[in-house]
C-alpha cells in the first residue's frame, strides 16, 4: 500500500508492506492545485513517491490511500483520485481531505472529531461504518473564520482602525509592524500593498498576535477566544451529526496553531467543551499525518489489528 500526506506546504508519503512494515518513506513539496492545477501538483507528488518506490523495490502497489490538501468537496476528491489512478502507481485509489489523516493517526479505531487549524481551519469526523461529517472548509463563503490566514488578517484589520481612530484602542497597532521593523501600521500596510513585504509573510503575523495577547492586549485576547469558540463549534456540529454527543468521543486537535498549545486557547477551548459536549475527549494530535493515510489505507484492505499496530509503533516510536 501507497500512503500519501499531501498538504499545502510538505508531502510524506511512505509503502507499507502487507505484514506492516514501512518499506520505503520520502517527503517532497506542498500540494496546491488551485495555484498550479491538478497535473502539475501531482507530478510533485510522483517525485516523493518515485523516491519512496525506490526504496522500497517497488514499482507499484495494490491500494494508494491518499490524503491531500484542496481536496474540499467531493468532486475535487473524485478528480483527484482519477489523476492518481492515471499513474498506475496502485490498483485501486481512495483520496480524502488531508484532515483526515490527522484524524486517524490520533485514533485507535475510525470513530472521532478532528479539527485543524493551520494556515486555515477544518474539521471532519468519522464512524467505524463508513459514516462521516465534513464541512466544505473553502473560506468565508462556505462560512469559515480562523486559522493562520484568517487570525493574521483580523489582526490587521483591528490595527489599521485602531490606529486612525475608527476602531478602539489595541497593542496590535505597535505589534504587528514592529515585527516587520516598521514604527506604524501605515507604514505596514503600505509594504503590503505594495509587495514590499510579500503577502505569504502575513503569516508571521499569527504569532505576534497570539504574543499580544499573552501580555494582556483585550482586542488580541478576544481574536484567541473566538477562535477557540469556531474550533468547538465546528467539533460540536460533527459530534452531533454524528450522534456522537452523548457517547465518549475523542476530538483530536492539530494544526500549527493548535499544536503550538497556547494556553489561553487551550483553557478557552476545554471550557467550551465541557459546556457544549461535555463527553467529548480532546486531545492534541502529534503523529505524523502520514500515518493516518497509512491507517486509513490499511483499514480500507481490512488489514489485521496487528499490522496496524505495526504501523503505528513505527511513527510513534521514530
Amino acid at each position: 500500500m501507497l500512503a500519501i500526506d499531501a498538504g499545502n506546504s510538505k508531502t510524506d508519503v511512505a509503502v507499507v508492506t502487507a505484514d506492516g512494515r514501512v518499506a520505503g518513506t520520502a517527503r517532497g513539496g506542498g500540494f496546491r492545485p488551485p495555484t498550479v492545477g491538478v497535473e502539475t501538483a501531482v507530478d510533485a507528488v510522483a517525485d516523493a513517491v518515485g523516491r519512496a518506490f525506490a526504496a522500497a523495490g517497488l514499482t507499484s502497489v495494490e491500494h494508494v490511500s491518499a490524503c491531500l490538501a484542496n481536496a474540499d468537496l467531493p468532486v475535487e476528491e473524485e478528480e483527484l483520485a482519477a489523476a492518481l489512478h492515471a499513474r498506475a502507481w496502485g490498483t485501486s485509489v481512495e483520496v480524502r481531505n488531508d484532515t483526515f489523516a490527522i484524524l486517524r493517526a490520533g485514533i485507535a479505531e475510525p470513530r472521532g472529531v478532528a479539527v485543524v487549524c493551520g494556515a486555515g481551519i477544518n474539521c471532519v469526523g468519522m464512524r467505524p461504518d463508513g459514516r462521516t461529517a465534513r464541512f466544505p472548509a473553502i473560506g468565508r463563503i462556505s462560512g469559515d473564520w480562523g486559522g493562520g490566514w484568517g487570525m493574521a488578517e483580523e489582526a490587521l484589520w483591528h490595527a489599521a482602525r485602531a490606529e486612525d481612530g475608527r476602531g478602539g484602542p489595541t497593542a496590535l497597532a505597535r505589534t504587528l509592524p514592529a515585527h516587520f521593523g516598521l514604527g506604524s501600521m501605515y507604514a505596514l500596510i503600505e509594504a503590503l500593498h505594495l509587495g514590499h513585504i510579500g503577502n505569504a509573510r502575513r503569516h508571521e503575523l499569527t504569532p505576534v498576535l497570539f504574543a499580544t495577547a499573552v501580555d494582556g492586549d483585550p482586542v488580541a485576547r478576544a481574536l484567541v477566544d473566538r477562535l477557540a469558540d469556531e474550533v468547538v463549534a465546528m467539533a460540536t456540529v460533527a459530534l452531533t451529526r454524528l450522534e456522537l454527543l452523548d457517547e465518549e468521543t475523542p476530538v483530536l486537535l492539530g494544526g500549527s496553531i493548535l499544536a503550538a498549545r497556547h494556553p489561553q486557547l487551550d483553557d478557552r477551548i476545554a471550557e467550551l467543551l465541557a459546556d457544549r459536549a461535555p463527553k467529548a475527549v480532546p486531545r492534541v494530535v502529534t503523529a505524523s499525518p502520514v500515518l493516518g493515510a497509512a491507517l486509513l489505507g490499511l483499514d480500507h484492505v481490512r488489514a489485521p489489528d496487528d499490522v496496524h499496530a505495526r504501523v503505528r509503533a513505527h511513527y510513534e516510536e521514530a
